[in-house]
């Protein structure tokens, strides 16, 4: 796969199905490289395959699809001519042009069809007086007083001045194709609200929210219900809970969501299972935990659940695939949906009267970003056919798993990916972010074999593996890296490292080290105290000093503690910058400027301490993006990103290179 290849990587968004389960819509979102643009389009399919997969919109920037339950419209988010944010827009699945029903100074957020069709709900977010207005610049705005922790987030920038709230809208209202009447606004104060869904009898609506004295420092949300004209608000939980993705059950009793379990003060826990939990609608229970989270845990590929007439639909980590099981209601084990190696990547669920039931899912794999696929009566057929596209024409290289063990004798999932020919090829070890994901079966994600693809088709022999500390292995397995997170998760990296390196057809004389995020961390911290064990090393948008992280970051009070603890006074001990002065070999730092979530700062200091010492370093800038530059920036960048990357170890490990191996 070269860097360009990334033209052929198209990205599905959540499939949605319509109410008898003929047909499926999704977005689909491809770079183009030539246009330097990312380009989002609806497209639809018969599930029973009668009819080919077809696009529905010509985009560029429509997404989140939602059909009405008697599955005449489409609802979908597009901006309005002009440019400007995404509003909601309604398509006539019989014929004719979309149109919009909503017109919101910050733009709209997912559709929710209300059980008769006549309303939809969804959030969006509301700007103080006076803040975010048409041809005022940023940089005019008046100053900000900031009060809490939590006030921005990456990839939006400020928050806390711009509150999401609750909206419903009846669309038909004044016929089907007049302008719409404006959407009543549900919710109102300095909280955040979001993913609002209804009740079967459209009697009420459920959402999360945290609207407890300190909200907006802590984790914490609640499940919230209320009427439809926003009457009636009130919690069905009362804290202890992170959660998202409320579903009400089908006799709307019961509200299902995700959640993951917090720390007295609200604060996040390393590495905790996001399990499927219950509450009573009518708020006279406490909620319960449904899944064992030694089992089960909520892949943030979906991050979505819904529920069925016999469970709830639940996407799950397990060993770099995730599968889709459906957990009872009546508390029996969860069983199997979608298996093997591949990943969920979204999916909807429609139930016949006749008992027929549709699931439209997104799956990818080891050779694919995601293709829609239908699975009806035990039977598998697949809409789409993007995954062939790029096989043909991107010489993807075979995955080939091994397990490796530490030297206490603990199994560890591992991948090699080598290029063509015999070898001795160069070795480059790749550390995923997180640390609580996992590497896996897929091109899409931020812990895909994409990037591996594009290495290996350069030359170098790529490996990949889950240490002790990521998710799909059970809680225990997550946890067991927390007291010490660089320290224990090294040897396991090592421990991989050294079982690819078995195999003759790798140099182990030339190897790198390289990651994004948690693996920019580790990369750095390997850098320096496992120097010798590689040629050179690259960290990309990683915390390098947990202090300075810890007040700059968009969420590094939480993480900071999470992931390193709450002993401030070990912070120094287990960050990169304070070693520093044992890095001897190259190391190049990638830095997106308008990086929240891993401020530029951290990449900086690393670049100013190593330079000062007289260590080759480089320091690569993107302008213009945040956390997620390397799988949703401007396809320019992505490239750039890539080409980078084949030039620092094409310099750091020639091919004439002959040295002896460094071990």
């Amino acid at each position: 796969m070269l860097p360009t290849d990334i033209d052929l990587l198209r990205i599905l968004g959540r499939p949605a199905l319509s109410g008898d389960g003929r047909l499926a819509a999704v977005s689909v979102t491809a770079p183009d490289v030539a246009a330097d643009a990312n380009a989002t389009e609806l497209w639809v399919a018969a599930t029973d395959g009668s009819t080919p997969a077809r696009r529905l919109t010509r985009g560029p920037h429509d997404s989140a699809p939602a059909f009405s339950p008697d599955g005449r419209w489409l609802a979908f988010l597009r901006p309005l001519p002009g440019g400007g944010p995404a509003q909601i827009h309604l398509l006539p699945m019989d014929g004719g042009d979309p149109f919009p029903v909503t017109d919101l100074p910050l733009g709209a957020g997912q559709p929710a069809w209300s059980p008769d069709g006549t309303r939809l709900a969804f959030t969006a977010r509301v700007p103080e007086p006076g803040r975010y207005l048409p041809g005022v610049p940023p940089g005019k705005e008046r100053p900000r007083r900031i009060t809490a922790l939590r006030f921005m987030a990456d990839g939006l920038g400020f928050t806390f001045d711009r509150p999401r709230h609750v909206f419903v809208t009846a669309p038909f209202a004044t016929g089907a194709f007049a302008a719409a009447p404006a959407a009543a606004q549900l919710t109102s104060g300095p909280f955040d609200h979001d993913e609002v869904a209804w009740s079967p009898d459209g009697s009420l609506l459920t959402f999360v929210s945290g609207r407890h004295p300190g909200h907006a420092d802590d984790l914490r949300r609640d499940v919230w219900v209320c009427a439809p004209d926003g009457s009636g608000q009130r919690p069905l939980t009362q804290g202890g809970l992170e959660m998202s993705c409320p579903k009400f059950s089908p006799d709307g009793r019961t509200v299902y969501f995700a959640a993951e379990t917090l720390t007295a003060d609200g604060r996040a826990r390393g590495a905790s299972s996001y399990g499927l939990w219950s509450v009573l609608s009518d708020g006279s229970a406490d909620p319960v935990r449904l899944t064992d989270p030694e089992t089960h845990h909520l892949s943030f590929s979906s991050l979505m659940i819904q529920t069925g007439q016999d469970g709830v639909y639940f996407p799950n980590d397990w060993h770099g695939e995730v599968h889709l099981v459906l957990v009872p209601y009546d508390g029996g084990e969860p069983r199997p949906v979608v298996t093997g190696p591949r990943q969920v990547n979204g999916f909807a669920v429609a139930e016949a009267p006749d008992g027929t039931t549709t699931v439209a899912a997104v799956l990818s794999g080891a050779e694919s970003a995601g293709d829609l696929t239908v699975l009806r009566d035990g039977t598998e057929r697949e809409l789409t056919s993007f995954g062939a596209e790029l096989r043909a024409r991107a010489r993807l290289r075979p995955i080939e798993e091994f397990t490796a063990h530490t030297e206490d004798g603990y199994p560890l999932q591992g991948w090699l990916i080598r290029p063509e020919g015999p070898g001795p090829h160069p070795v480059l070890l790749q550390i995923k972010g997180g640390p609580y994901t996992q590497w896996g079966y897929t091109l899409n994600g931020p812990a895909s074999f994409e990037e591996a693809q594009v290495y290996a088709r350069a030359g170098y022999a790529v490996v990949l593996g889950n240490p002790r500390g990521t998710s799909g292995y059970g809680q225990a397995h997550g946890r067991w890296a927390a007291d010490d997170l660089a320290r224990r998760t090294a040897p396991d990296l090592l421990a991989l490292l050294d079982h690819a390196l078995r195999d003759s057809a790798l140099d182990a004389g030339r190897v790198g080290v390289q990651g994004g995020s948690f693996g920019g961390y580790m990369s750095a911290w390997l850098a320096a105290h496992h120097g010798k064990r590689f040629r050179a090393a690259m960290g990309e948008r990683g915390c390098y000093a947990i202090d300075s992280h810890f007040g700059s970051a968009d969420d590094g009070v939480n993480n900071s503690i999470a992931l390193y603890g709450a002993d401030t006074a070990r912070w120094a001990e287990l960050s990169p910058i304070s070693y520093a002065d044992q890095i001897d070999i190259p190391m190049m730092f990638i830095q997106s400027e308008e990086d929240r979530h891993t401020p530029m700062e951290q990449a900086q200091r690393m670049f100013v301490a190593l330079k000062m010492r007289g260590v080759p370093v480089e320091l690569l800038l993107f302008p213009g993006e945040g956390h997620d530059m390397s799988r949703t920036g401007l396809p320019s960048h992505r490239v750039a990103r890539y080409e980078a990357i084949l030039d620092w170890w094409s310099r750091q490990m020639p091919e004439e290179d002959d040295r002896a191996p460094a071990r």
